[in-house]
């Protein structure tokens, strides 16, 4: 691996596109068949994301639902048009964790297939919901692979309860499958008495100090290593209608919702992003063998 200088380093910038209600912590409160019928907040909160980025100049991946983009296409057109990558978070945002291998494949497959249809370039990335690729479940690369997937950042390197791949190498690197090779894009974690704890992003960013995520990036800026950074468009949205869910739920969903862009907006200023597939050589867009910079084999 050749690293770049510490000058050049650029940290990868993703969001998981969805709606406020779609997330995991509601599934027991909001079902998909009520989907429909919840006010749609995906237009207003794509937009604060996408001004942000655009104020610093900086390109990301959007990690898109298919069910979102099925019925918002103007949206991913606007992120598409705005220069940045359109990848896959699935079409359900359902876990992983809760699929078959054929159950999995169809996901997969259907929200591609939305989001290619709709952007008219080819879909490299695909992250799971809830990052729910844990050990055990390393079948699922084998159905990216073989569903056209390049790049897979879907691997938490934590020990959390819910999701986490506890002894995953935590910088970007090439899993070897049989029937061929994916690139990882773990998310940031930062090693802490020993312990390597998440700082990526998303509701770390709004319930941590500033400083245990600015830190994570810190220290991959001195590595010469580039991180990825998560959030999801609803955590810049402090209009979002609330939801009757148990006390913890609304503590973790709706904590810190005003002051999210704000930091966001300190993270894009005082580290440079790109998209993950700008971290990927030129080569991949053809070919099943990656090779960036960015990435150790």
């Amino acid at each position: 691996m050749i690293a770049p200088s510490i000058s050049q380093i650029r940290h990868f910038f993703t969001v998981d596109v969805e709606e406020y209600f779609q997330v995991s912590a509601f599934d027991g409160v909001v079902s998909r068949e009520t989907w429909p019928e919840m006010p749609s907040r995906v237009s207003e909160s794509v937009g604060i994301v996408l001004d942000l980025l655009a104020r610093r100049g900086v390109h990301g991946t959007f990690f898109t639902l298919g069910w979102v983009a099925k019925r918002h296409p103007a949206v991913i057109k606007r992120i598409a048009a705005a220069g940045h990558e359109v990848a896959s978070h699935g079409w359900w945002h359902q876990k992983v964790t809760s699929l078959s291998e054929p159950q999995f494949r169809e996901d997969v497959r259907r929200a591609k297939d939305v989001l290619e249809d709709i952007t008219g370039c080819r879909v490299l990335g695909y992250r799971a919901p809830s990052f729910s690729i844990v050990p055990g479940l390393e079948w699922a690369f084998d159905v990216l692979i073989e569903e056209g997937h390049v790049y897979d950042s879907s691997i938490f390197p934590v020990r959390r309860a819910g999701y986490g791949y506890p002894g995953a190498t935590p910088i970007a690197h090439v899993i070897d499958r049989p029937c061929g090779r994916l690139c990882e894009f773990p998310l940031a974690t930062l090693a802490w008495n020993g312990v390597r704890i998440p700082a990526a992003g998303g509701g770390y960013l709004r319930h941590f100090p500033y400083n245990v995520v600015q830190r994570a990036f810190r220290e991959h800026n001195d590595a010469n290593l580039p991180a990825v950074f998560y959030i999801h468009p609803w955590e810049l949205d402090p209009e979002q209608p609330r939801l009757a869910v148990p006390l913890l739920t609304r503590v973790r969903h709706y904590r810190g919702l005003r002051g999210t862009a704000e930091r966001v907006d300190r993270l894009l200023g005082e580290f440079r992003f790109t998209s993950i597939s700008q971290g990927l050589a030129p080569a991949v867009v053809g070919r099943t063998d990656v090779a960036g910079s960015a990435v150790a084999r």
